[in-house]
């Protein structure tokens, strides 16, 4: 069954080895990718030798096993990567706030320690009193969940700089069952002092020791080098009988990870009604920005929250060479810095890396004197964008892929909030239906 798979980013390349894997023919398989490089959101880059990811900081973890073993298992086995403890800030002022930031609050000035821990025991006592759902919008989620203290200090501004949209523009749906609820105790423990732990899921992960995040992508596509095609991006897509045509090549069997809101410019056919639907939906941006400095070690710090405007346009840093000594050399050290921007709209350009460095600098993370250079990745499409019209457009959009036996896979091709992990396990997951795909003739 000839098969395309629409890019080589972690999606197609993790469909492809598990194909190959379940006894697929690699001589079957055609990724066509529209860059000189495989890897797509979880690419890295080697700069003077300090290496980066190019689409912010990456991390594998994975509360499936088998999966963060096989991620492993491709990037050259467990000594090929560095375990490290999670320790996670938020930036508050001149000093750090315990991440997460509602088991933190005894880290914070006292005025602003009395707002939240009353916000949040208000939010605890109404939620409890009213038995009210979750809001839809999430500016009043946060609001309900948090209470007004955590949503001012915190919650607001660093949404806001996150999503650059009102955040009564987004739903809640996001953040179910990904943001745990703390146990009352718990903060109110946080806010006298006493140490209490959240999000303990991720207390523990893991990064390649050399070629960052990357190396796992280079790895699963190293055995498939001679089925991808770099620097190839598609054009159009065409119904030819059954089949499709990429570009006009025929295949029996079409696999998608480009984004959806491309394809109403590439597929031929698409009824006006769903190519709204897949061109409105919303995303965000993304410039991740290497810190190279001359400083020898970093406190133990793995990334660092930054909320508020003074700090700087970016909303995040990791402290990147404490992931592995290999991402810097010695006796130097570096942040990956990230900001967003809104999806269609241009970041800022060369000044971009000023803001960034001069809000560090106010922030107390760094001195301009130790920085010896800077590298700049910008990722057209980055984030999710979980509006209001957001499900009905993204329900429309895959419901015409997959009535004209087309397979949507990836974050954007599926306009998912998936990690990279997700994205590994909904790729093996569709091996099998692929495979079975092949043993029946070559649809099912």
């Amino acid at each position: 069954m000839k098969t395309a798979i629409l890019g080589a980013g972690v999606s197609g390349l993790a469909l492809a080895r598990a194909l190959v894997e379940g006894g697929f023919d690699p001589a079957d398989l055609h990724l066509f990718e529209a860059t000189d490089a495989v890897g797509g959101l979880c690419r890295s880059k080697t700069v003077d030798g300090f290496t980066y990811d190019v689409a912010g900081g990456h991390i594998l973890y994975s509360k499936d096993a088998q999966t963060a073993a096989w991620m492993k298992a491709a990037g050259g086995g467990e000594d090929a990567f560095v375990e490290s403890v999670r320790n996670t800030k938020i930036r508050f002022g001149d000093r750090f706030v315990k991440y997460p930031f509602e088991n933190g609050l005894g880290d914070l000035p006292a005025e602003a320690n009395f707002d939240c821990v009353k916000g949040y025991v208000e939010a605890w006592r109404e939620r409890l009193a009213s038995g009210s759902a979750a809001p839809a919008d999430f500016g009043a989620w946060v609001r309900w969940r948090f209470g007004d203290g955590i949503a001012a200090h915190f919650m607001d501004p660093y949404n806001e700089k996150v999503w650059k949209r009102s955040l009564d523009h987004l739903t809640s749906d996001w953040v179910a069952g990904r943001v745990p609820e703390a146990p009352i105790d718990d903060v109110l423990r946080g806010a006298v002092g006493i140490s209490t732990e959240g999000y303990t899921h991720q207390s523990r992960f893991a990064y390649p020791r050399r070629g960052g995040f990357g190396a796992i992508t280079d790895g699963l596509a190293g055995p498939l080098a001679d089925r991808v095609r770099l620097s190839t991006p598609v054009t159009r897509l065409a119904r030819e009988g059954e089949d499709w045509a990429v570009d006009g090549e025929r295949f029996d069997c079409v696999v998608v990870t480009l984004s959806l809101t491309d394809l109403p410019g590439l597929i031929e056919g698409v009824p006006v009604d769903v190519g709204r639907a897949m061109s409105e939906l919303e995303y965000n941006s993304l410039a991740s920005l290497l810190v190279a400095l001359d400083r020898p070690e970093h406190t133990d710090l793995s990334w660092v929250y930054l909320p508020h405007p003074e700090q700087g346009p970016a909303n995040r840093i990791t402290y990147l060479s404490n992931y592995s000594p290999d991402n810097a050399p010695d006796g130097r050290s570096s942040f990956l810095c990230e900001v967003t921007g809104r999806g269609g709209e241009a970041l800022p350009g060369a000044e971009l890396t000023g803001d960034v460095l001069a809000g560090l600098e106010r922030a107390g993370l760094l001195e301009q004197g130790e920085v010896l250079f800077t590298d700049r990745s910008d990722v057209r499409q980055a984030y999710v964008v979980f509006d209001h019209a957001y499900a009905e457009r993204r329900r429309v959009s895959l419901a015409w892929l997959e009535e004209n036996d087309l397979f949507p896979l990836g974050r954007f091709a599926r306009f998912d909030y998936d990690n990279s992990d997700q994205c590994v396990i909904k790729a093996r997951a569709l091996a099998p239906v692929l495979l079975e795909r092949t043993r029946a003739g070559g649809r099912s």
